[in-house]
């Protein structure tokens, strides 16, 4: 297995991030959400090789195969630790993806550390730029459903996370846009994570204000959100990052869950080599919004 070494936690252990490192080509890092790990990734790490790239995928801490410490699960040690891939590796010109609560490592790692050895950032069902409602934040998302959420994991986090799944990837009465072994599968992934990361984690990605972050990011950006999101409202997250960054390249997936990673696997996949390697989707200037 690999790992790369990201630091000592509180207590003075290391804290290792296992990766998986595929293909050869320009960097693509990928950055996974919450509460999964780098393998939600599956149908990217196994088709973006086949098209001259270098894939690499990592377990934030906590998660998957990585290390598990107490703490350290806020976004300025979490950015610090994508640093720390980018560094071990020796990466340049990278592409960096964040999806979900992987959108934050991006925007903070481009104002933390000046974007350096980024070329370009997608964005993918982002929480950025800030999802908790405030005063000066009215499109935001109310407190009391992430107290909720926090409520119901810590009460029973076995059937949070099975509720929970149904809504990132649109599932009810009359849609089931993945089968139940794909739910399963996921559920093994979140269930086998720290619980105190997956608790801490989630008050990082609802807390966290990323609008100063976004204006620090110039390179070229590409957003991709769906529309009939409920776990990432495209209000408070897609809609407002793309006015944060006129410049960028925004796709609305019509229709796509949260989970579009997997539901749009072909269509996202498609937009990201193209982005990767062209600079921009296909069909697209800057600064335009398309629906597909």
């Amino acid at each position: 297995m690999s790992y790369i070494k990201a630091g000592v936690d509180a207590s003075g252990n290391d804290v290792n991030l296992f990766y998986q490192d595929w293909g050869t080509g320009s960097p693509v890092v990928l950055i996974h959400g919450w509460p999964l790990s780098h393998e939600m990734w599956d149908y990217q790490m196994t088709e973006l090789p086949q098209h001259g790239l270098r894939v690499i995928a990592y377990d934030r801490r906590g998660f998957g195969k990585s290390s598990k410490p107490w703490d350290g699960y806020d976004y300025d040690t979490l950015t610090a630790d994508l640093k720390a891939v980018l560094d071990a590796l020796d990466l340049q010109n990278v592409t960096l993806v964040g999806f979900s609560m992987g959108g934050g490592e991006v925007a903070r790692y481009m104002s933390r550390y000046g974007g350096a050895r980024v070329a370009r950032v997608a964005l993918v069902g982002a929480v950025t730029p800030y999802m908790l409602k405030t005063d000066d934040n009215p499109d935001g998302v109310d407190q009391s459903v992430f107290d909720d959420m926090l409520s119901s994991m810590k009460k029973d986090r076995a059937d949070f996370l099975q509720t929970f799944a149904k809504q990132f990837y649109g599932v009810n009465l009359v849609s089931h846009p993945v089968s139940q072994a794909h739910l399963e599968g996921d559920f093994v992934r979140a269930y086998l994570a720290s619980p105190k990361a997956t608790i801490d984690c989630a008050t990082s990605f609802s807390t966290t204000d990323f609008r100063n972050d976004l204006t620090q990011i110039n390179v070229p950006t590409l957003i991709i959100h769906g529309d009939a999101d409920k776990t990432v409202p495209i209000e408070a997250s897609g809609e407002r990052t793309a006015d944060a960054l006129p410049n960028a390249h925004y796709i609305v997936y019509d229709g796509a869950p949260h989970g579009l990673f997997y539901t749009e696997r072909d269509r996202l996949n498609q937009d990201l080599i193209a982005f990767v390697k062209e600079g921009i989707p296909a069909g697209q200037s800057a600064g335009t919004t398309t629906i597909y």
